[in-house]
């Protein structure tokens, strides 16, 4: 009887580790399984569609895999490769100012705080944060304050950024050379330095039409980047005061600058309703008694001519190639005030953004 109980638990004991054993294999090929698929959801989770990644998040979540969802809530866009989102012209978190004119961007929340810059009417921004009424904002080189009202965010920005933005060529080398014609045979038109932007009207393959100013130009594709923009905000930079300069000087530049933002109108004198940079020039330097006539190239043989380094505030750079096509007035700190052209408006830009073929002066 004992022996028979001892091949009875002999058996029971063997049959256990058999089953065991059998457990812990088919254990040991789940789990085998269960990181292979984990690894194929790792290798594919990147480049997944909306519908995919939920049907990998349920199965990872059915398996005990701990997965992080790729699924993009309603109204969000798409990240692309680099972080951005499409539709959002670079930025992260859009805001695109909704006013007529230009909305003026201030040092600090309240309405008494230091004009530190100007958006222009459909100019994109970073949005920083809020405070109370008022929304911090970075756009171009500018950061500061903006009143929420008068700015458009979320999905309606980015829905709406696609119809105002513009392509933009950017310079990646140290000068670039804007030609007349697309063939390097042709006068040139301007020279701009690295890093400056310039609108792209087409795209000819090896050659890009672009609109430099008010004139239209081509630039080679090799030395330039294109991507979609929103205009930026533009800085209200103090003018520097140095020796020689005179009150009026400062006055004049000062009184030109309040017209930043207003629109640029072929053949215009207004400084409201829209003016050309001569037009623009003619008009500021009327208020003080200097009547010049409307062309560039004729407001350059009025006034005295002095070289780009002797520069004060109220002085003329002109610029072009074969010609002179275009005037600005120096404001200081290697800054100028210009009608530009109808996309940018009266704007402040870099005095070289464009080599200056000549400077007058007019005031004394």
């Amino acid at each position: 009887m004992k022996s028979r109980n001892k091949r009875l638990v002999g058996l029971f004991t063997a049959g256990a580790m058999i089953i065991t054993m059998s457990v812990q294999t088919r254990a040991t090929g789940i789990l085998g399984m269960t990181a292979g698929i984990s690894e194929r959801i790792a290798a594919n989770m990147e480049n997944a569609s909306e519908s995919n990644a939920g049907i990998s998040s349920t199965l990872a979540d059915c398996i005990g895999v701990s997965v992080a969802k790729a699924t993009i809530s309603e109204g969000e866009d798409a990240m692309t490769a680099s972080g951005r989102q499409d539709g959002s012209c670079g930025y992260t978190n859009l805001g695109i100012a909704k006013v007529e004119g230009n909305l003026n961007v201030r040092e600090s929340a309240g309405e008494d705080a230091e004009l530190v810059g100007k958006m222009p009417g459909n100019a994109g921004c970073e949005i920083l944060g809020t405070e109370g009424e008022w929304t911090q904002i970075q756009s171009g080189e500018v950061t500061g304050y903006v009143k929420s009202e008068f700015l458009m965010t979320g999905a309606e920005a980015r829905e709406y950024a696609p119809e105002v933005s513009s392509t933009i060529a950017t310079c990646t080398t140290t000068t670039l050379r804007v030609r007349e014609e697309p063939n390097t045979e042709c006068e040139i038109l301007a020279l701009m330095p690295e890093g400056e932007e310039v609108e792209v009207i087409e795209d000819q393959g090896e050659w890009l039409k672009v609109s430099v100013d008010s004139e239209e130009g081509y630039v080679s594709a090799d030395y330039v980047t294109v991507s979609n923009e929103l205009n930026k905000a533009m800085t209200m930079t103090e003018v520097k005061y140095g020796q020689g300069v005179s009150d009026v000087k400062v006055d004049l530049v000062s009184y030109a600058c309040q017209f930043v933002g207003n629109p640029y109108v072929w053949g215009g004198t207004s400084l409201t309703n829209g003016a050309d940079c001569s037009g623009f020039t003619l008009s500021i330097f009327a208020k003080y008694g200097i009547y010049l006539p409307h062309s560039s190239a004729a407001q350059a043989n009025c006034g005295r001519r002095i070289s780009a380094s002797e520069a004060q505030p109220g002085d003329l750079f002109f610029y072009g190639g074969g010609r002179i096509s275009h005037v600005a007035i120096y404001i200081g700190n290697g800054q100028i005030v210009h009608a530009s052209s109808e996309r940018t408006g009266i704007k402040i830009s870099n005095a070289y953004y464009r080599s200056p073929v000549c400077v007058v002066r007019l005031l004394n």
